[in-house]
Parts: C-alpha cells; structure tokens; sequence
C-alpha cells in the first residue's frame, strides 16, 4: 500500500502543483505518531500538572509529621491601676510602667491520635494514584484521537489513488470518443460527457488534497511539529492481531483498563476515608514545650519595670466526648460511600465489558467486510472491462459506460476505506482495553 501513497503524491504534484503545500515530507508509523502526541499533546501537558498537584498535596501533608512551632510578641501600653475597697467606698490609684511587652516560642508535636497522620497521608498517596490514572486515560484517548487523524489522512491518500487510476481511464476513454467523433461515429455531446467525467474526478481530486490539508495540520499541531510538515503513512494494513479470541481482550481490559483501575482505587480511598473518620474515636495526645518573655511584673506590688521569663514542657490529652455520637454518623456515612464505590466498580465493569465486546465485534465485521468489498472491486472491474470492450465495439452507450465507471470507483473507495477501518477498528480494540 506504501507505494499506492507514492503514487498518488507523484501524480497530485504533477496535476495540482499549487496545492501540494509541503516542504518537509515526514513519513510515520501510527505508533511513532502516537508516541509523538504523548510528547507534544497539548491536553497531556495540563493533565500532567494534576499528579504534580496531588503529589504536592502529599507533601504537605507529610508535613503534619513535624512539630507546629510560634513564635509570637505584643507591645502594648500598661494604664495605671486602680485599687478598690471590696466595699467600693475608697479607691487609690496604682501608678504603673505604661510600656509593656511579651515574646514567646512555643512548639507543639501530635504523638498519637489513632494514626491519623498516617492515614491521611496514604490518602493522598490514593488521590495521587487517581490522577496518574486520569493522565492515563487522557493518553489512550490522545492515541486514538491523532492515530483517527492518521489514518484520516491514510484513506485520503488511498482515494487520491483511485481517483488518479480512474481519471486515467478516463482521459483514455475520452481520446477513443475524439476519434469516433472526427469519424462522425458518435455525436459532439458524447465528447462533453467524457470531458465532464473528468472535470467530475477533478473536483473530487481537489477535495481531498484540501481535506488532507486540513488534518495535516491539525495533526502537526498535536504533534509538535513545523506547520508545513506533511505527514505521510505508512502503516503496514495487515499483520494484525485476528485470531486472538474475545476473552483475551476481556482479561486484558479488567488488567490494564485506567477506568477499571480508578473504580478499584476509589474503593480504597472509601476504606481509607472510614479509617481516619474512625481516629476520631481516639484522645488526642500531644507534646508541647515553650518560652515566655514578658515586662513589666506586675505580680507583685510594688510593680517591678523588669523582664520575666520562664520555659515549660509537657504532655496534653484531650478528647471530644461528643464524638461518641458522632463519629458513629460519620463512619456510617463512609460505610455508604464504600458500598457505593463497590456498586460503581461492577458498573464501571460492565461498561468496560460492552465497550470491549462493541469493539471486537466491529473489528471482526471490519475484517469481513473488507473481504465482501474486496470481492465488490475486483466484480466492478470486470464489470468496467466488459462494458469498455463493448462500447468500443459500439455495443454499448456511453451513459452505460460511465455507469460502469461509476460502480468500479465507489467500490474501489469503498475498498480502500474498509482496509483504513480495518485498522481504526482494531486501535479502538486496544483502546477499549487500555492498552492503547
């Protein structure tokens, strides 16, 4: 088929030299294509940031492991106090230093609350896998997307062919009806038609080269490449896997499939949510230790205008008695969640599988059909040779020469995109699976 793709190139330079746009040819596998998009795609690079920002999240939350540590001042202006009888009868003024200030450091370590540090850490450690399987699915769906633009491009090229092959024929046909005319055997119009026929293959020629125009760029954006870069397929159409039976396509989608993946792990992010809820049922117990620094003392009378510091260390234990009640709500609440996810897991797989199934059915009917319109083609053919040697003989007309011409083209474009879908077909079996 790789020639058929030369051939046409060569004939469209020849025929539309204005249009062929390219100054640099790149010829590419589907594979190199795809691989390429994983580099360059645009919607891949955004994706990406997600697990940067879920393994950030991470991170911050291993920070939960280390001591809180304050540090803390305040300088304030000290009114004189007022020293009043407990009977209100006499009051005396207490004159004070009216400049004031306070320093202190105090850290803070939690050192044990059922484990909750931990747990939350391997929450976000789920979350970060969640969205390392959101890229991965991102990517089977960038695959197939550029790898459909490929093959888009392929099947034009396989039209230009046919078209090329048949305005040949046409152009030779319409050299034998010039010489039945100057021989008065047939009428002017019978010439117009043939000219017709060719301007009919040209215009449908021009179409495609713009079509191809179009997703050649579209496709040098995904990719990464030069904007006049023209991409040229060379995809071998056969040697692909065919007798490799439905179960196989199963076991691999339950294994590789990043939908089937994340339904698994947001059960563990259920388990998990129920785990920390649960912590809550533990005394918090924490260590803490400081210093203070304050002026003036005003401890004692008279009011000494001087510093005063001192340190302490200890151990905190507290617990929330309203979390007896609580906390059974709340674990409640996750036991639903979980049992949701578990329901979203079996739906997830039965997606999964009618998505595999739909897909192995319609690369089968793919691969058959090719053979019918193979067999269709070759009938047209034959049709078209027939019809020719008797229109030469002056056994047919032309309106049934230009029918036979019009069946052999459909089935040759109907052939050459049936062996394009044959691959589509079989690249969206494998994306169905997640191994893209």
């Amino acid at each position: 088929m790789t020639k058929y793709v030369k051939t046409a190139l060569s004939l469209l330079t020849g025929v539309f030299p204005v249009l062929f746009f390219s100054q640099e040819i790149k010829q590419m596998t589907a594979k190199e294509v795809a691989d390429l998009a994983l580099q360059n795609h645009q919607q891949l690079k955004v994706s990406a940031q997600n697990i940067n920002i879920a393994k950030q999240q991470t991170d911050i939350t291993r920070l939960q492991k280390l001591p809180a540590l304050t540090a803390s001042t305040s300088q304030y202006y000290l009114g004189d106090a007022v020293a009043i009888e407990k009977d209100f009868a006499n009051s005396m003024n207490v004159p004070m230093p009216h400049y004031g200030s306070s320093y202190a450091v105090q850290a803070t370590q939690l050192i044990f609350k059922g484990g909750l540090v931990n747990k939350s850490i391997e929450l976000a450690g789920l979350r970060e896998q969640l969205s390392e399987l959101d890229l991965e699915k991102d990517k089977q769906d960038v695959r197939l997307l550029v790898i459909s633009n490929y093959l888009d491009i392929y099947k034009i090229l396989n039209q230009e062919v046919v078209f090329q092959n048949n305005r040949k024929l046409a152009e030779e046909r319409l050299k034998n009806i010039q010489k039945f005319y100057q021989q008065g055997m047939v009428t002017r119009n019978e010439v117009i038609r043939g000219e017709l026929a060719i301007k009919n293959l040209d215009q449908g020629i021009l179409t495609l080269v713009n079509n191809r125009k179009i997703l050649n760029y579209n496709m040098n954006i995904a990719l990464g490449l030069p904007s006049d870069t023209e991409i040229i397929p060379i995809e071998n159409l056969t040697n692909k896997e065919q007798g490799i039976g439905l179960d196989y396509y199963m076991d691999l989608a339950h294994s590789y499939n990043p939908q089937m993946k994340s339904a698994k792990t947001n059960i563990n992010v259920a388990e998990k949510n129920i785990e920390i809820i649960k912590t809550d049922k533990m005394p918090t117990l924490s260590g803490f230790g400081g210093y203070t620094l304050q002026r003036p003392i005003t401890t004692r009378n008279p009011v000494v205008d001087m510093y005063s510091g001192g340190w302490q260390a200890g151990v905190s234990l507290s617990y929330n008695i309203d979390n007896l009640y609580r906390t059974k709500e709340r674990v409640k609440l996750g036991e639903i969640q979980k049992s949701q996810a578990n329901d979203a897991l079996i739906l997830v797989q039965q997606n999964v599988d009618m998505s595999v199934n739909a897909a192995y059915v319609k690369y089968q009917e793919s691969i058959q059909q090719a053979e019918i319109l193979n067999e269709a083609k070759k009938l047209a053919e034959e049709n078209y040779k027939i019809t020719e040697a008797k229109y030469l003989n002056q056994l047919a007309v032309q309106a049934e020469m230009i029918d036979a011409q019009n069946q052999k083209l459909q089935s040759e474009l109907d052939y050459a995109n049936a062996e394009i879908n044959v691959l589509y077909q079989y690249y969206n079996l494998l994306k169905s699976t997640g191994t893209l």
